[in-house]
C-alpha cells in the first residue's frame, strides 16, 4: 500500500522507470512519464510510444517501478502485477479522465493504460539523509547543482 509520501512523491514527479523481463529473460528498464495515482493500491501510466514494454508485460505481467525526486532524492520502489487495459474498452474509458485532465493533447496519443496492482512498496532515500542532512539542504544543493548544468 502506498504511504502519503508515496503518494506525493509519485504525484510531484509523474516519471516511473519501469523494470520488465523480456520474452527471452533479460531484464528491460524504460521510463513513463504518465503516472497516476489511481487509488493507495493501484498506479497506471499511459502507454505512448512503448512496444517493447507492452510485449515485455504480455510475457511477464510482473513490473517493478521507481519514482525519485531529483532535488530531495527520495522516493518509492513500487513491485506489482500489470493489467493492460486498450482503449475502447468500457475500462479504459472509466479511467481515462486522470489522463486526460492532466495531458491534454498528449493524452490523446495513449493507446493503453498500464494498471498496476501494487504487491509491495519500499522507500529510496540518499545516504546524505543518514548522516543527518534535512530536506531544505538537499533541495538547496540540487537547486545550485542544476543551476550550474542548465544556467
Amino acid at each position: 500500500m502506498l504511504s502519503s509520501q508515496d503518494i506525493a512523491v509519485i504525484e510531484r514527479v509523474r516519471l516511473g522507470h519501469v523494470a520488465t523481463v523480456t520474452p527471452g529473460g533479460r531484464p528491460a528498464v524504460s521510463p513513463k512519464g504518465t503516472f497516476v495515482v489511481l487509488d493507495d493500491q493501484t498506479i497506471a501510466f499511459g502507454n505512448i510510444r512503448s512496444p517493447g514494454t507492452l510485449q515485455n508485460l504480455g510475457h511477464t505481467p510482473q513490473v517493478e517501478v521507481t519514482f525519485v525526486d531529483a532535488f530531495i532524492r527520495k522516493g518509492c520502489r513500487v513491485r506489482g502485477t500489470t493489467q493492460i487495459v486498450r482503449r475502447g474498452t468500457a475500462k479504459f474509458d472509466e479511467v481515462f479522465p486522470a489522463w486526460d485532465a492532466l495531458w491534454g493533447d498528449l493524452a490523446a496519443r495513449i493507446s493503453a493504460l498500464v494498471l498496476i496492482k501494487i504487491e509491495g512498496v519500499k522507500p529510496l532515500s540518499t545516504p546524505p539523509y543518514d548522516d543527518g542532512v534535512t530536506e531544505e539542504e538537499m533541495v538547496a544543493t540540487y537547486k545550485a547543482k542544476y543551476a550550474e548544468l542548465y544556467p
